[in-house]
């Protein structure tokens, strides 16, 4: 085999897009079939694979596509109380004790499963399944607020279970394995999640999300987002009294008839995602029925001519309307929503919530208007076709269409062929058109496609994407993508590094010609200097370091809690978005606390510097894109 014949690439991933308020429009997109895996003898080494992949070298060779044997039903230990006392004062970087190397067991078995013969691309795929590889600093206030430094701080399968076998919650008596102690770090971790949830619970409990600043709050939907993000999160921190008092609410509180408009996309993820995991998790009736409710509330969504829902529902009415600028919706938004509804389907019995969405899927991979597995960011709801065509990103408003690709692959047992060839067409397309490196670090980044004109322009969304190879790769996808993953990291953590306040800007800007060795890869535009305490960057780094037991990522990790303690942390309670990464004076807070903050970059977080690798173990469970994890399917 060539070797520059093999390109790997970048899948997507991301969430959460946030626009104008009149625009709160949200992300993500698909492709056809995939062509070519890295050669196991005698293949290239990594400095070479990845001057290739930045050649844009993609040649046709055939392959198989593997299957994997599903992994067991999963199982989360019961959750540990957490210590009432936590320490004050944080070293500034404890340390890690190193990681063997990951035994073979952890790995899939390498088996092929063949693809039919359905058309030429297919007829010539060919492939061998790779094996994974193995100081107190001042109070700084703004305005009257106070933000206090930590001092450490074939098409899809429609066959459902039928009711009377509704499988069980995989919920462990704790008797099957010692618990492994919490560490320093994930103790941080806790104490930051408190003194969320403190402003959270003495400012704006019940509501959607958290103005720590002013201490007031937010109202988006009226649904208590924070809170049913946050549940899971409480779960496995092991913060029962918290969790508690939150089922209290959703038991007496929660109730979803109401006469408002909601996102699809956005309470799918945050809200049905969140609950169906925190019924699986706990095993709680109550969760599954509140999901059911809201469920059902979402379907009219699916009610269009093209059956490529609408964006926004009302769930006390049951009616279902595009924006009022539009009648399109994103790709990343239709297309982001399956492992949550097929979930749903297989828990109760009924078909119709992954009928809906299997729909979605088979007419996106069946559309026209791709370029090499890209998808442009907009369908139309009537016509059912791509819109704004010839623009490709991996950023908001396509990133999760890769990411959920690969993740119903896996979350089905590795049995929907389509899925699997439209996430590896998909990286070749992203290796051939938007890959390049950046001077003078020679950073391998993800750009933008505009009417065939290159933008050096990387959304921090696109960050989910290292992660996202990482988990393809190890369940038995070629081990270039684990290698291109590897490169994607680095770039990722540098969006911090090379930030004055070493929190990423929303979006970069990469050099292409550095001026002198001394410049910057990135460059950061005033109106993208934001943050908005988003997980991406550390929802990759959790693969990585559970893929390759390397604890740099858990220092890179810690690296990013201590900037978020020092900038974003407000004294009365919370943590909130800043306006400014590049100033460390005056990072100009937001006063927005978003959900995500909870729901998953602190949630990433502690499961990133966990000692315990099953704690929601990567071979049983699958993360929506909004961290909730959802069992992967027995066989």
């Amino acid at each position: 085999m060539d070797r520059q014949g093999c390109g790997a690439a970048a899948a997507l991933h991301a969430r959460n897009h946030v626009l104008p308020a009149e625009e709160r429009l949200h992300l993500r997109h698909p492709g056809p079939a995939g062509r070519c895996w890295l050669q196991q003898q005698q293949g290239p080494t990594q400095e070479e694979l990845l001057e290739a992949l930045t050649n844009h070298s993609a040649e046709d060779h055939g392959m198989e596509a593997p299957g994997i044997k599903p992994a067991n039903p999963a199982v989360l230990p019961e959750p540990r109380k957490a210590e009432d006392a936590l320490p004050g004062d944080l070293p500034e970087s404890p340390p890690q004790r190193p990681r063997k190397p990951f035994p073979n067991k952890r790995r899939p078995p390498n088996v092929n499963l063949q693809i039919p013969a359905q058309n030429k691309v297919k007829q010539d795929m060919k492939k061998s399944v790779a094996k994974p590889s193995e100081s107190v600093h001042p109070v700084i206030s703004w305005r009257g607020a106070v933000i206090e430094p930590e001092q450490s701080s074939e098409p899809p399968s429609s066959n459902i279970q039928e009711p009377s076998k509704r499988p069980l919650p995989p919920v462990d008596n704790g008797n099957k394995k010692k618990n492994v102690p919490i560490n320093e770090r994930q103790e941080a971790v806790i104490k930051a999640f408190r003194h969320a949830w403190k402003g959270y619970k003495e400012f704006a409990w019940g509501h959607d999300e958290l103005k720590p600043v002013s201490k007031s709050y937010n109202e988006w939907f009226g649904l208590g987002l924070t809170l049913i993000d946050a549940l899971d999160t409480m779960w496995i921190l092991g913060l029962k009294e918290e969790f508690d008092e939150a089922k209290k609410w959703v038991l007496n509180e929660l109730s979803f008839e109401k006469n408002v408009d909601v996102n699809l996309f956005e309470s799918t993820i945050r809200i049905l995602g969140g609950l169906l995991s925190t019924y699986h998790l706990t095993g709680d009736d109550l969760f599954l029925e509140k999901a059911k409710d809201i469920g059902n509330r979402l379907m009219p969504a699916f009610n269009t001519p093209s059956k490529i829902p609408y964006s926004d529902v009302n769930i006390g009415r049951g009616t279902a309307h595009p924006p009022r600028w539009t009648s399109d919706s994103t790709v990343a938004e239709v297309t982001s929503i399956q492992l949550e509804f097929r979930e749903l389907s297989r828990l109760t019995g009924d078909d119709k919530y992954q009928k809906a969405v299997d729909l979605v899927t088979k007419h996106v991979h069946n559309l026209s208007g791709k370029r090499d597995g890209l998808v442009p960011m907009f369908i139309n709801t009537n016509s059912g076709q791509f819109t704004h065509l010839g623009v490709y990103t991996l950023g908001a408003r396509a990133d999760s269409y890769y990411e959920y690709l690969l993740k119903q692959w896996i979350q089905s047992g590795k049995k929907e062929t389509e899925l699997l060839e439209d996430y590896m067409q998909a990286i070749e397309g992203v290796e051939k058109h938007l890959l390049r490196k950046s001077e003078p670090r020679h950073l391998t980044f993800v750009g933008e496609l505009a009417h065939s004109h290159f933008s050096p322009k990387m959304d921090h969304l696109v960050c989910f994407l290292p992660g996202t190879l990482a988990l393809g790769s190890h369940n038995g996808l070629t081990t270039d993508h684990m290698t291109l993953a590897t490169a994607l990291m680095e770039t990722c953590y540098q969006m911090y590094a090379q930030i004055e306040t070493g929190l990423s800007p929303e979006i970069v800007h990469f050099n292409m010609h550095a001026a002198n060795k001394e410049s910057k890869d990135v460059d950061v535009k005033p109106a993208d200097r934001h943050n908005l305490l988003r997980p991406e960057t550390v929802e990759s780094l959790l693969y990585m370091h559970r893929f390759t037991g390397d604890v740099k990522y858990q220092d890179w990790g810690w690296e990013i809690l201590q900037s978020f303690n020092k900038y974003t942390r407000v004294s009365t309670g919370g943590f909130t978005s800043i306006n400014n990464v590049q100033n460390p004076s005056n990072p100009e807070p937001k006063d927005k606390m978003e959900s995500f903050f909870l729901g998953e970059t602190l949630k990433y977080m502690f499961l990133l510097f966990s000692d315990d690798m099953d704690l929601v173990n990567l071979d049983k469970y699958v993360f929506n894109t909004e961290a909730h994890p959802l069992p992967i399917w027995p066989s």
